[in-house]
């Protein structure tokens, strides 16, 4: 690849993140990234990762490379923004367990919606109208991201994309306090689990090929998920108390720490690619499984 790809890498890195990445980390691991991407023969991939591991700014250096550089143009799609609204959390939470009030799990992410929005992608209907959710405010926006013209690439990243259900004597295993206090009897979990055997494996089996971004340990993402509620905070001066505190981040990780281990343990031989992220949130190292 031409130097001017490196600098370009370089740049939009910096701008996203506030940061720098040298020649070294972009020639050893993101152009490797940016290669199978788009030389693969497929044509829908799926970017898992715990939280705060980098996805989003991943996906984003992708999604600009390969539409000034090789003219793709990609449909990115964030499993966050298919989150249902509180009132239907709400619902939820009535109907089924007090747990789903909380955005997190599988269950409550809008699963039709996504799975009419690929349908669209396959069938080249345009325009694509696509939902996006304000973690800040806790709710989906009323506007909508209007995708018109074609694109070449669908890419759905989230932090349990790809996830396998999880074996009964893992999932009832209590881990966590959230766990032991208002879920002791497995009726959320089971829930969840059920949602990953349907609706979410429906919707994973879309997709061609699994890149994940693998976590050295779960230790580390209660602070990348503060780093990203800073962030959130910073790009969003109007809400700038909104959000939420460190003993909250504490809660809300343990909603997300048993899929998120289960998937450190499974994702490795699963992934066609498996992106391997340091405590600093550097990549150390890629694989690639046949």
């Amino acid at each position: 690849m031409k130097p001017d790809i490196i600098q370009l890498i370089q740049y939009q890195f910096k701008k996203l993140t506030n940061s720098n990445i040298s020649h070294y980390q972009i020639k050893k691991f993101i152009l490797p990234i940016i290669e199978f991407i788009n030389y693969s023969p497929y044509n829908k991939f799926l970017i898992s990762g715990s939280q705060g591991i980098g996805k989003t700014t991943l996906l984003k250096i992708i999604e600009i490379i390969l539409k000034k550089r090789f003219n793709k143009r990609i449909l990115n799609l964030s499993l966050d923004d298919f989150y249902f609204d509180k009132k239907e959390r709400e619902e939820l939470a009535i109907n089924i367990h007090s747990l789903l009030k909380t955005r997190s799990v599988p269950g409550t992410h809008d699963i039709t919606y996504l799975l009419k929005t690929i349908k669209k992608f396959n069938h080249s209907m345009y325009p694509i109208k696509l939902p996006l959710f304000n973690k800040l405010s806790d709710s989906r926006k009323k506007k909508y991201k209007i995708i018109k013209k074609k694109c070449d690439i669908l890419i759905l990243e989230g932090w349990c994309v790809g996830c396998p259900p999880i074996s009964r004597n893992y999932l009832l295993s209590n881990i966590n306090s959230l766990e032991r206090q208002f879920d002791n009897n497995g009726k959320w979990r089971k829930y969840y689990n059920k949602q990953l055997k349907s609706k979410y494996l429906k919707a994973f089996r879309e997709f061609n090929s699994i890149i994940y971004l693998k976590a050295p340990s779960f230790t580390h993402v209660f602070n990348w998920r503060v780093k990203q509620e800073n962030y959130l905070r910073k790009i969003n001066k109007k809400n700038a108390l909104s959000g939420m505190s460190a003993n909250e981040i504490n809660n809300f990780v343990q909603y997300f720490e048993k899929i998120s281990k289960w998937m450190l343990k499974k994702m490795p031989e699963l992934a066609n690619m498996v992106v391997y992220v340091n405590k600093n949130q550097k990549i150390s190292r890629i694989r690639k499984n046949n």
